[in-house]
């Protein structure tokens, strides 16, 4: 297990859209225990392949708050099936977009179709903070930052802040 380099914005790779997985084989397994030991490194609750540059569909996340007791989730190819009308605000940030935080409005709840760890077919109606994370992380799936749902100004401002950090870290 491994901790990997996380993209950040602006990168092309983050705006590719992932690509299915046929199977998840021994390899899928490894790629998804390096994105949780990258994630936790990181102090981050979800995490998409495609942010350590691996186009493949599939996020894991842990939002439970406990150091001690980690709840380690897998999805691999995860589809949202249903969302509720209703709509919640959470401030959200991204390991991608690092120290940049909004309000993002989203579905409250979603039930989402997946393979587990082990490939098995699984079903999961979530809501609150998992809903808005599986939502967050499956964006990523499709090229797209919580960014994106911020006015023109707001995100050009947070790009043109990255940019400069990336330009002044290529400096050192």
């Amino acid at each position: 297990m491994a901790v990997k380099p996380i993209l950040t914005e602006p990168n092309k790779i983050l705006r590719q859209i992932s690509k299915s997985v046929d199977k998840v084989r021994t390899e899928e397994q490894k790629l998804m225990n390096d994105m949780l030991d990258t994630m936790y490194a990181a102090n981050g609750i979800g995490l998409a392949a495609i942010q350590i540059g691996v186009p493949k569909r599939i996020i894991v996340m842990d939002i439970s708050k406990d150091p001690n007791k980690k709840e380690p989730r897998y999805f691999v190819n995860p589809v949202i099936k249903n969302k509720d009308l209703k709509k919640a605000t959470y401030e959200e940030g991204c390991l991608s977009v690092p120290n940049q935080f909004a309000e993002i409005d989203r579905p409250s709840k979603c039930e989402v179709e997946y393979l587990d760890y082990n490939g098995k077919k699984q079903f999961l109606k979530a809501e609150g903070l998992l809903a808005t994370c599986i939502q967050h992380e499956m964006d990523h799936l499709e090229g797209i930052l919580f960014i994106d749902y911020l006015s023109k100004l707001k995100k050009s401002m947070i790009i043109k802040k990255l940019s400069k950090l990336k330009s002044n870290r290529a400096i050192l």
